[in-house]
């Protein structure tokens, strides 16, 4: 029998702390993910779902975006894959008597730790303005007091409807049409924390937002280059990619402030040498980069292949320059020029030996990709930083090329699928066009509200509707204290969700929580059982099937909720057949299939085993739909952050027992902490400067150009060989360091990973 939640929030303010792992995975990652699994579902539930996640007529994981192979293991999940999925299909139950046995106050005393582990919920639910609980609530009233509020704006603009990346290509599609029908482009996602700075470089450079690789294209790599990014706890999958293409012969290179275990050496549990031996050395070189000295290294290897390429003509593919690019000369000038190596290092936090070392791999290198991550999205220059990624690529004519290309590497599992089927905030004048034909309606033209500018217009009164498709809003965006400020400012907060979580105890004055099936159960409408689909980080369109019955005969779809509501909304003036939509998902597909390239014979495709890959015209044709018609070289000045004497750099990141806002544990095993979050791993030079023994206790204090500060008090000074001048928290206790204006250029992503800090005595009231 599964156990019950915690009565109580564990005390996190005293970790216990062991030295770092230097290996990841392996017979500890199975027992972890068995027991938690067990924990939530019990034993026959436990053997029953895990068998079904990512099989081709299973569903699909609620955890990352990694593609699936065309050959699949029986157990084709990791550990926290096995923990998202325990989460969603646990036997806990969040029922109206939860509610009624606490109130918003008590519950908004609680951590998200606690929240999530009280289990699934299975009423929608009101809270009526001044109310201290949460009540019941029929579907047909939630669906009134969502009109009522929507319809009494003065404008569309002052809705916002937010999407997380666990929402279906059929029911996002749906989301943005019903948000567009209404008169708005206010769709922010999470892509606007995490990627949009990778979509917004690589749109500019090579005309298509999404990585170019495949996964058989990583077994075919003669290098593959993975910087700011931890797959052992974030993309566990991966590792077993990356140890398939090092028995191939790959060469790795990690670019990183931190040594992540998973990287240094992968003890895969599905082979015997992985649970008995020592595994595989994944990292061949690592670069132990300083925070944000990313696009320096790469623009100092851009001038050092410039500089080869003056004996050996062939460390440079002219070829593929003079037909498919378009501004090298004035990028090579400009690198060529940027010769200060002190400023080079000074910015990377490197010696020359070991960049020198890096060059010689990717001159030996015919075949070379580059992976990337938050580490390289979340800085003030992460869109130029990306750009020169894809620089240093085309030099060597590594986009387009078997084995070659630009890999992004998605977060949640259907981030990439949403911003396809139009959450966008800034759509495509051509989507809209599309749109505009298959449903008869006039979209809004201007560009709506991405995450930050959602906050902004929430703070100073311009947004009153709040609605969330999944997702925990207020613990995933920046400035916590001024985000939920703001959403208390709103009219109505609504979200459709699965489980508890903060976003539901920081309300407007009235408040929804809509409960949803999972991905994990079968989605039964009048038409029939149903299947959705879903985009991984490569590319791939693929059907997911829930097997398990619903947690509540109470939930209904999040496509049935988006249909329902627009019907509420729209009324008799919408053209659009949503009542057929919630009955036959097929019919939606049939739409989709009409309005976004490469959706063409969707319900065919979709019924493949294993799905179907989009068109990409850079990999598949070398064509660039960029406005040269050609994959762009760009110049930019080389940026990194600088810090003032005494300060760090923080960067913010996941524990391994966590998956964005939601913690399945309080442990981070590869990291060597236990029972707690709150602590900050500094380099142990930097900590005795400042005074700090290991296991002492301090204030992070950030410092905004503006003069303004904001404190996170009570951390546990963790010594971590971490990069020089660097330290590393959990996100989303640190959040609160982060101001709501300190974002990348461009994209307006928040810089998460780069917010100065000082260390200070804990502060007493």
């Amino acid at each position: 029998m599964a156990g019950k939640p915690p009565a109580s929030d564990p005390v996190q303010d005293a970790p216990e702390v062991s030295e770092p792992q230097h290996s990841a995975v392996g017979l500890p990652a199975i027992t972890h993910a068995l027991r938690i699994s067990q924990q939530q579902m019990g034993v026959r539930r436990t053997a029953l779902t895990l068998l079904r996640v990512n099989q081709k007529e299973g569903f699909d994981c609620p955890g990352c975006a990694w593609p699936e192979g065309e050959h699949r293991h029986t157990a084709e999940f990791c550990e926290n894959g096995a923990k998202a999925v325990a989460e969603e299909a646990t036997l806990r139950r969040v029922t109206p008597a939860f509610f009624a046995d606490h109130s918003v106050a008590d519950l908004a005393g609680r951590s998200g730790y606690w929240l999530g582990q009280q289990g699934r919920l299975t009423h929608p639910m009101y809270l009526a303005e001044g109310a201290g609980h949460y009540t019941p609530v029929t579907w047909e009233r939630a669906f009134d007091i969502i009109g009522e509020e929507l319809t009494a704006l003065d404008s569309p603009d002052e809705a916002v409807f937010y999407t997380s990346g666990r929402t279906s290509n059929e029911a996002a599609f749906l989301y943005q049409l019903f948000a567009r029908e209404f008169g708005t482009n206010n769709l922010p996602d999470c892509s606007n924390m995490c990627h949009e700075s990778s979509g917004s470089a690589l749109s500019e450079t090579i005309g298509v937002g999404k990585g170019s690789v495949l996964l058989e294209d990583l077994y075919q790599a003669d290098l593959i280059i993975i910087a700011g990014q931890n797959p052992g706890t974030n993309h566990p999958r991966m590792l077993t990619a990356l140890e398939k293409a090092k028995a191939g012969g790959t060469k790795i290179i990690s670019i990183n402030p931190l040594p992540e275990a998973g990287l240094e050496r992968f003890k895969n549990p599905q082979t015997p040498r992985g649970l008995a031996g020592g595994g595989t050395a994944l990292t061949d070189l690592f670069l132990q980069v300083r925070l944000g000295g990313d696009q320096a290294l790469f623009r100092a290897l851009n001038r050092l292949i410039l500089e080869a390429a003056a004996d050996d003509p062939g460390a440079v593919d002219t070829e593929f320059i003079r037909e498919h690019t378009h501004g090298y000369e004035e990028f090579a000038a400009a690198a060529r020029a940027d010769d200060d190596w002190d400023a080079t290092l000074r910015a990377t936090g490197l010696t020359r030996e070991k960049i020198e070392s890096a060059l010689r791999m990717v001159l030996a290198s015919r075949r070379t990709i580059v992976c990337w991550a938050m580490g390289l999205t979340q800085h003030k220059h992460s869109v130029p930083s990306i750009q020169e990624i894809v620089n240093f690529l085309l030099l060597r004519g590594n986009i387009g090329r078997p084995g070659a290309g630009v890999c992004p590497v998605r977060g949640h599992s259907n981030v990439q699928g949403d911003r396809t089927m139009g959450i966008f905030e800034r759509p495509e004048p051509g989507f809209l066009d599309a749109l505009e034909k298959e449903f008869g309606f006039a979209p809004p033209r201007e560009h709506g509200l991405d995450v930050v500018r959602a906050i902004r217009a929430l703070r100073d009164g311009q947004a009153k509707v709040f609605l969330a498709m999944g997702g925990n809003f207020v613990s995933a965006t920046p400035d916590t204290d001024v985000t939920e400020a703001a959403v208390r400012r709103a009219r109505l907060t609504v979200h459709v969700s699965t489980k508890l979580n903060r976003s539901h105890v920081v309300t407007g004055a009235r408040a929804l929580i809509l409960p949803t099936l999972g991905r994990t159960e079968r989605d039964v409408q009048s038409g029939g059982e149903q299947f959705v689909t879903v985009e991984d980080s490569m590319g791939m369109v693929h059907a997911s099937r829930g097997r398990l019955e619903p947690a509540s005969p109470q939930l209904l779809s999040e496509t049935a909720i988006v249909t329902r509501l627009a019907r509420r909304v729209l009324g008799e003036a919408s053209r659009t057949p949503w009542a057929e939509f919630e009955k036959d998902y097929a019919t939606i597909r049939d739409r989709i299939a009409a309005v976004i390239p490469g959706f063409d014979d969707f319900n065919a495709k979709a019924a493949r085993p294993g799905g179907f890959t989009l068109p990409h015209a850079p990999r598949d044709s070398r064509r660039f739909p960029t406005a040269t018609g050609k994959a762009n070289f760009t110049t930019a000045p080389v940026e990194y952050p600088v810090v003032p004497e005494g300060r760090l750099l923080l960067q913010t990141l996941r524990s391994h027992d966590q998956y964005n806002t939601t913690i399945y544990g309080l442990n981070d095993r590869y990291r060597g902490i236990k029972n707690g979050r709150r602590v900050v791993l500094v380099h142990p030079e930097d900590a005795r400067e400042r005074g700090l023994a290991d296991g002492a206790y301090t204030d992070l204090v950030s410092e905004w150009t503006d003069g303004s500060e904001r404190r996170a008090p009570g951390f546990r000074v963790v010594h971590y060989p971490t990069a020089r001048g660097c330290a590393a928290a959990y996100y989303p206790e640190t959040n609160v360091l982060i101001p709501l204006d300190h974002t990348a250029d461009t994209s307006n992503t928040p810089a998460a990973k780069s917010v100065v800090i000082r260390l200070e005595q804990p502060h007493r009231d």
